[in-house]
This record gives C-alpha cells, sequence and structure tokens, in this order.
C-alpha cells in the first residue's frame, strides 16, 4: 500500500470521526434554543440525544459483523449516506418528533461509519503503527468535541441551530466524493446473505430499545416492566449467541480474552462516567450561570481540546509502553475530576470549571488511544470488524447508560416541567446527584483497567 493510500485512507475516516462528534457536541449547546424553538420538556429534549446514541449502539455490534463477512469499506459508504442524508432532514424537521427521528437515522450512518472506520485503519497500517493511526483517528474525535461547543455556540446564537444539521449535510457530501474517489472496496469479499444471526440480532435490538425507553417512563410500574423485560431479552440474547454456529457477537472474545474483556469493561464505565459532563454544564452554564451559547461553548472547549491534544502523543507512547499504564492513570483522573463537577453551585468562578475540565480532559485522553490500542490489538485479524464493532458499542452503551441515568434524575427531580420551567436549585440538585453518581461508577473502572494484564506486541 502506497503512501498516497494511506493518507486517502487515514483521511476519510478522520474526517468522518470529525463530523459525528463535532455534531454531537455543538447539538449540546443548542440543546436550551431547541427547546425554547420546538417547544420540548426535558424529557423529550434528552430524546434528542438519547435517540442518536440509541441507534448507534442498536447497530454497531450488528455493523461490525456484517463488515466482517461482507466488506467493511462497503458498509462505511451506506453509512456516509445516511447520515448525509439524515441531517438533512433535521435542517427541515418542523417539530421534535420529525428531530427525534431524523437523529435516529443519523445515528445508524454513524454507527456503519463508526465501526467500520476503526477496522478499516486497523487493517491498512502495520501492527508497528497501530497505535499512532488510532491515536490520530481518536484526536479527530475530540477535534469534533472541541470545536463542537465553540462553532456550535457562535452558530447556534447569530444563524440558528438548524445550520448546524446543514454544515454536517454539506461536509457528508464531501466525504461521501472522497471516499468512492480514494476508498476503495476490498474485492476479497463478497456480499452474502449465509450465516446471518437473525434471531440474535432482534433479541439484542428489541432488548436494547426496551431497557433505553423503559428508562424514560421510570418510575412509573409499566417503564419498570419494559426494564425488566428487556434484562431478559439481553440474558437470552447472550445464551444464544453463545450457542449460534454464526453469532452476532462471539461471546468468547469475552470468556476467554481477559485483556479484551477488562478493557472493554474500562471503555464501558469510563464513558457511562463522562458522557453526560458536556450535557449537564451545557444546560448548567447558560441556565444557571446565564452565558450564551457561544460562551457556554468556549469553556465546555477545555474538555475535549485537552483530548484532541494528547491523544496523538498518548496513543505513539503506547506502542511501546503497557497502555494500562495510561489508561488506568487516565481513568482515576476522570473520577476525580467528576467529583469536584459535583460541588459546582451558582457562583463558581468559570476558571474553577475550566481547570477541572482540563484535568478530566487530559484524564480521557490518557485512557482512550492506549485502551483501544489494547482492544484491538488483543485479537485475530479477522475479528477486527466485531472487535471494532464491540469498541464502539462499549462507548456508547456507556453513553445511553449515562443519558437513561440523567433521564431518570429528570423524571423523578423535574416532572414533566421543562428545564427552562425549573428552578436553578433544582436543576443544581439534579446535577449534584448525576455526578456523584457518576464519580462513583468510575470507581471499578480504575480496577479493570490496571488488572487487565500486560499488552503481548505483535511482530
Amino acid at each position: 500500500m502506497g503512501k498516497k493510500e494511506d493518507f486517502s485512507i487515514l483521511l476519510v475516516v478522520a474526517v468522518t470521526s470529525f463530523m459525528g462528534t463535532f455534531l454531537v457536541s455543538a447539538v449540546n449547546i443548542a440543546l436550551p434554543t431547541i427547546e425554547r424553538d420546538l417547544a420540548l420538556n426535558a424529557i423529550e429534549l434528552s430524546w434528542v440525544i438519547t435517540a442518536f446514541i440509541l441507534a448507534m449502539a442498536l447497530f454497531m455490534l450488528p455493523a461490525g459483523s456484517w463488515g466482517d463477512r461482507s466488506d467493511n469499506r462497503r458498509l462505511f459508504k451506506l453509512g456516509l449516506i445516511l447520515f448525509t442524508v439524515s441531517s438533512a432532514i433535521c435542517y427541515v424537521a418542523p417539530n421534535g418528533y420529525w428531530l427525534v427521528g431524523a437523529r435516529f437515522l443519523q445515528g445508524i450512518g454513524a454507527a456503519f461509519t463508526g465501526t467500520t472506520g476503526q477496522a478499516i485503519l486497523v487493517s491498512s497500517f502495520p501492527a508497528e503503527r497501530r497505535g499512532q493511526v488510532l491515536g490520530i483517528s481518536v484526536a479527530s474525535v475530540y477535534g469534533g468535541l472541541a470545536l463542537g461547543p465553540v462553532i456550535g455556540g457562535i452558530i447556534t446564537l447569530h444563524v440558528g441551530w438548524r445550520s448546524l444539521f446543514l454544515i454536517a449535510a454539506i461536509f457528508g457530501l464531501l466525504t461521501i466524493l472522497i471516499s468512492h474517489l480514494f476508498l476503495k472496496n476490498d474485492e476479497t469479499k463478497h456480499t452474502s446473505a449465509k450465516g446471518g444471526d437473525k434471531t440474535g440480532t432482534f433479541l439484542f435490538m428489541v432488548g436494547l430499545a426496551a431497557l433505553v425507553y423503559g428508562s424514560s417512563l421510570i418510575p412509573s410500574a409499566v417503564g419498570w416492566g419494559m426494564m425488566t423485560g428487556a434484562v431478559m431479552l439481553i440474558f437470552l440474547f447472550w445464551r444464544y449467541e453463545s450457542r449460534a454456529e454464526h453469532p452476532m457477537l462471539d461471546t468468547r472474545l469475552f470468556s476467554h480474552n481477559r485483556l479484551f474483556t477488562y478493557s472493554s469493561l474500562s471503555a464501558l464505565i469510563n464513558y457511562t462516567a463522562t458522557f453526560a459532563i458536556v450535557f449537564f454544564l451545557s444546560l448548567y452554564l447558560q441556565k444557571v450561570q446565564g452565558l450564551s451559547p457561544r460562551d457556554a461553548g468556549a469553556v465546555i472547549v477545555a474538555q475535549p481540546a485537552m483530548m484532541a491534544l494528547f491523544s496523538p502523543i498518548v496513543g505513539k507512547l503506547s506502542d511501546k509502553i503497557q497502555p494500562r499504564y495510561f489508561a488506568t492513570t487516565g481513568m482515576a483522573m476522570c473520577t476525580t475530576g467528576l467529583g469536584m463537577l459535583a460541588f459546582l453551585g451558582p457562583t463558581t468562578a468559570i476558571w474553577i470549571i475550566v481547570a477541572i475540565l482540563i484535568w478530566v480532559g487530559v484524564g480521557f485522553a490518557l485512557f482512550s488511544s492506549p485502551n483501544m490500542n489494547t482492544i484491538m490489538s488483543s485479537v485475530e485479524r479477522r475479528q477486527y470488524g466485531q472487535a471494532s464493532g464491540l469498541a464502539s458499542s462499549m462507548r456508547v452503551f456507556g453513553q445511553i447508560i449515562s443519558m437513561s441515568i440523567v433521564t431518570l434524575i429528570f423524571a423523578l427531580l423535574f416532572g414533566n416541567r421543562s428545564i427552562e420551567e425549573v428552578p436553578n436549585s433544582v436543576f443544581l440538585q439534579a446535577m449534584r446527584w448525576g455526578f456523584i453518581i457518576f464519580s462513583l461508577i468510575g470507581v471499578p473502572g480504575i480496577y479493570f483497567s490496571f488488572n487487565r494484564g500486560n499488552l503481548k506486541r505483535k511482530v
């Protein structure tokens, strides 16, 4: 493979990763404006974020399996098309239902590109460059997270939140063009319907959807009933996959590979604990501190900026130094940072908030690239698509759990009121409980990260 093709593959995957996270963080900043324009309550507003990550969670595991059986590059291109079309629908959405539905479709596209993108990178570069390349990919993810709040805040303030989705559609069109010019399909693979795990896919999707939707109905009996049924379906899914001839999820990756299992659990815990930071703070800074979307974005950018700055450096170092040392340190920094955020009040100085976000951002950078390097290096080449799908799924499962906890807190403390109607003292109480819960969740992540064992270098 020549240098030009190497660069083209890295460029396409990096740009796609950037756009996905840029849109997520930009929409977070625009949430108060979306709430007012579309007359949404707090629970409905949370679904603008939840619909996107739910779709990603539903389709990431199947996408990893489909990519391994057919062609990761072809599925990647399909994801680009879905993402672009759905972004255009979000731009013209007449009400909250249309916006949530389009966000769900957008999440499917992001699942296809996010899962297959990592597998394409890992299969295209030698093992000795894997940490560096994944570090660049992760940096593009965090670059999107870093620029999203700032640019998103400026656009929302001066042009309107709908323009965020127009920009995403334009970038999507450009990326589709680049991918068709430079990302050639893998002719060594051919699409086949054989071996498709329809039963496992059904159990997984229905169980996960019921779990997430049920959490939004708590504390009602229907909500608890749906969540109970969902847990049973997910248990049946695991049992079925353990016996299936062609499973969507190879459960042996977890039962016979401690390095993969502990690294995946660490990722799940890390994303569960940290995802709601931007969601809470974007609302806190605008509602309680009275900042504009632009100024709130300028504060929040401190965390993803550190992630984007240090991820490539740490990723490269993890090719030479055992990744678990970086990852464990990073997990500990994130956990303590969450504990600090629980003490935010109505008059907390902005510089204190920025300092905490810098601390968490550096911790996340220390954790993420080395952890992904460990996951992808602990499996065989034929399992890259599934391992990438599982790694991405851990991230999205964590985000879903995080948002489900937020939704539950909102349901218990806010009822059917909008965030704008809730007194600042009640909102601060909800945010404080959220950060306390998330900091406690982070503690076992430190254990799993350190006790995963050492990565054996492949030659």
